[in-house]
């Protein structure tokens, strides 16, 4: 389930909003995990990835970025990633409508957008219940996407000095070996292609000239 959900702004980390969470249980875990959430966000900048999963312990960062606001929640290792970033995209559509053109005044204080906890109250509670058609229809159309979200371990990002912008330059790198092993595999099957056809077509080449230059000059 969803545990806690942040918003911040990317640029300087400064959190725009915050869900109040009604579930006391563990919630001493819970505020530490709320900690490790405020060092992601100052380790953010306008390269990193724009949708990432982050695992610790029992838990699973899962984050958004759209138009320099970054959108995090947390949730159990259980709650499956499709629900969580869907549940991340309505928060945003929602935020951008509501308070996109106030998000990088200067003069912002933290949390000067609390009252947007109410729209995530009523939008987590429809992604509570990981069973309902709703959800169960969200789940079939998202799968493919979800596949393509990086994964990361928050140990590697926090303490080893590896940036989230780093995410993004190996995702490029990803893709740019992708696009190379394809190239390699068309050249390979063109030279099969010649090696098991290219004495024939030689052959029937030779034989054309000799016709040609046969009936052509007698």
């Amino acid at each position: 389930m969803v545990k806690h959900t942040v918003i911040a702004r990317v640029s300087d980390g400064l959190p725009l909003a915050a869900s109040v969470d009604d579930d006391q249980n563990g919630e001493a875990e819970l505020a530490d995990y709320k900690n490790k959430a405020k060092l992601l966000f100052r380790k953010m900048n306008e390269n990193s990835e724009e949708k990432c999963s982050i695992e610790s312990g029992n838990y699973y960062f899962h984050y958004l970025i759209q138009n320099g606001v970054c959108y995090m929640t947390i949730c159990e290792r259980s709650y499956p990633r499709q629900f969580a970033f869907s549940y991340l995209e309505e928060l945003a559509k929602e935020f951008s409508m509501s308070y996109g053109n106030e998000v990088e005044k200067k003069n912002l204080r933290p949390y000067a957008f609390v009252k947007f906890d109410t729209f995530m109250q009523k939008t987590k509670k429809v992604y509570q219940n990981t069973r309902t058609q709703h959800n169960l229809d969200r789940l079939n159309t998202e799968l493919n996407e979800v596949a393509n979200i990086m994964t990361k371990n928050l140990e590697n990002v926090l303490w080893r000095g590896e940036g989230l912008e780093k995410m993004s330059s190996l995702s490029d790198q990803l893709r740019y070996e992708s696009q190379k092993y394809k190239k390699s595999a068309r050249d390979l099957n063109l030279q099969l292609l010649l090696r098991k056809y290219g004495p024939l077509v030689f052959i029937v080449i030779i034989i054309l000239l000799v016709l040609y230059w046969r009936f052509w000059w007698y």
